[in-house]
Order: C-alpha cells, then structure tokens, then sequence
C-alpha cells in the first residue's frame, strides 16, 4: 500500500506496442507470406504520464481507439508495458499480479468477473472466501450495496440469466465487496435506468468521500463524468491531450460561454458591440452571441437589453456535450 504522501497511481512513460502480422493481398502475397513474414506496429499508448492522489475522481476519455483500454489493462496488470513503468498502490501492476490484485477492484463494461453459472450470491460467496472477507463484515457491505443497487431480486439467479443492468450492478457489488483502495469502472452506469444512475453516483461519492476510495472512471456517459469527477483527463491516438478539471476543458475545447436572446420581434441586423465576437441565428426570435475572452459579462447584458427587443435572455456555459464533441473532432 503506498504511504499517506505517495499517490495511488503514478505511470511514467507508460507506452504500449502491439506488433501484428502484415498480410500481402492476392494468392502470390499469400505465397511470399509463407517464407517471408513481414510485420508492422501499432502505438496504442505512447509515452503516457500520469499521476493520482489518493482519494480522486478522475474521468479518463477518449474516442473509441484513443487507448483508453489499453491504458486501463497495463494499470489493472492485465497487459504489460512495452515500455515506461507504472505503480498503482505502491505494487507494479503486471509482476505483482497476485498481491496487487486484493488492493483494486475493477469493473469492465461487457465482461463480467462473475462465474456464469453460478447464482450471484454463490459468486459473492466464492469471492469473500478468496479476499479473505469475514463473514459478518461481507454481510454489512452487501446490505449497503442492496440498499442501493437492488441486489435481494437476482441474488438466487444465475449469472447468465441476468439482464445487462442486473449484472452491472452485481458486478459493481462484487468489485467493491473486499473494499479496496482503488477502483476502475469502465462503464459502471450502462444498462442501468435514471433512477438506479443516481443512486449510483450518490453512492460512489459518498464511497469517495467516507473512504478516499481512487477512482478511475471510463464512460460513454457525459452526465457520470459531471457528476463525479473533479479532474477529467482526455487521450487521443494514444497521448494525453488535456488533463485538468472540467472548466478547464470547457475553456480550452468549448469555445467560450454565450448569451442566449429571446426576441419579442425579429431583427433583421444584430447589432455590433463589444464583447461579442460572433452572432447566430436558430431562428428568427433566438439568436446566441459568442463572448469574447475576458468579457464584461453585465455590461454585454445591458448593450444587448438596450439594442435589441429582448424577451428573455441568459448566459449559457459550453455543455460537455458539445465540448467533446469538438475535442473528438467527429470521431466515434
């Protein structure tokens, strides 16, 4: 375990390499192939620094391809660096395999850490007996877990009956029973309805908060990276390309903040000021005006209260949505 002033995850030039067969096209390149085998390489990850104090949120993201898996297998000890080195709770991942593995929980979207034909209890059951939970403490954890994620329904049910949200949510349950230090979620909240998501994030918080749990959080999922994470780190073509809090993000991919007008009548010249750099029209009564960095926020409202027919207006901040989608470039 590390010590009170050590992080809990520290990767330093944490780079991954996969080297994979070249195939030459038509039958003569299928011939070649047979007696001279050419190879090419592919950088998943490269040259990733990173560090994580004890008891933070971080949202990891990425466009799918950016590495974020590839990143999430070398710190979970699941793949092995090809070069760089990592240390997550004062172990290396991949050679201290056997002790690290009881400091971390993990949870990886579609694959579930359950036996599939067991009923979810017996596999809780398997599961404290192989972190050394006793009994009594097992039972008060998973009384919490049920209080929130709704485990008495399918406790009896096989694994592999379980609908998608079911097994998320046991998966969770089982990846939190030996309460570890550090957790990596990948996708905690698919398949779960809005009501169920909110209890979860309530429930993660309040884990942060009571037991500085480090949490790791990959998703699809804008709403659990506003919710939870106090520092959102982003990854593309395998390198770190913003890592900061989330109006950080906004400030450098979001484009700046926007007042909203709603007109009485329609205008058919918006006016020039200062302060406003661009104007844009939805519709005839709402238009949007971009700030200008640094903009006196009242003195825009009042120029614009005194030259245009105003019905309503407002200030809107870049919505994480929009900001993704402006960092990811329209990649999926």
């Amino acid at each position: 375990m590390p010590a009170a002033s050590q992080p809990a995850i520290r990767a330093t030039g944490l780079t991954k390499v996969f080297r994979t067969f070249d195939r030459r096209p038509g039958f003569w390149g299928g011939v070649r192939d047979v007696f001279d085998r050419q190879h090419k390489e592919l950088t998943a990850v490269a040259g990733i620094d990173l560090v994580v104090p004890v008891g933070e949120v971080v949202g990891y993201i990425g466009p799918n391809g950016a590495g974020k898996s590839t990143t999430i297998k070398m710190l979970t000890g699941i793949m092995r660096p090809t070069r760089g080195s990592v240390q997550v709770n004062g172990f290396d991942p991949y050679h201290d395999r056997a002790r690290y593995v009881r400091t971390v929980g993990a949870v990886f979207g579609q694959r579930s850490q359950l036996w599939w034909d067991l009923a979810v209890g017996e596999s809780f059951d398997l599961l404290r007996e192989l972190y050394g939970v006793p009994k009594d403490v097992a039972a008060a954890r998973l009384k919490r877990f049920d209080e929130v994620l709704g485990l008495a329904d399918f406790l009896r049910t096989p694994v592999r009956k379980l609908s998608l949200g079911q097994r998320m949510r046991a998966d969770l349950a089982a990846a939190l029973l030996h309460d570890p230090p550090v957790l990596f979620l990948d996708e905690p909240t698919v398949g779960l309805d809005v009501v169920t998501k909110a209890k979860l994030r309530d429930f993660l918080r309040a884990l942060n908060r009571e037991r500085r749990t480090t949490i790791i959080l990959t998703t699809h999922d804008l709403q659990d990276i506003e919710a939870l994470c106090s520092r959102v780190v982003v990854i593309d073509h395998g390198k770190v390309v913003h890592d900061g809090d989330l109006e950080g993000l906004r400030t450098r991919f979001g484009g700046g903040k926007r007042v909203a007008v709603t007109l009485k009548a329609t205008v058919a010249q918006l006016p020039e000021m200062p302060g406003i750099t661009a104007w844009h029209r939805s519709d005839p009564q709402h238009v949007q005006a971009d700030l200008a960095e640094g903009a006196d926020i009242p003195q825009v409202l009042a120029r614009c209260l005194a030259a245009l027919p105003v019905e309503d207006i407002r200030i809107d901040e870049p919505g994480i949505e929009d900001v993704v989608k402006a960092l990811y470039g329209g990649r999926e």
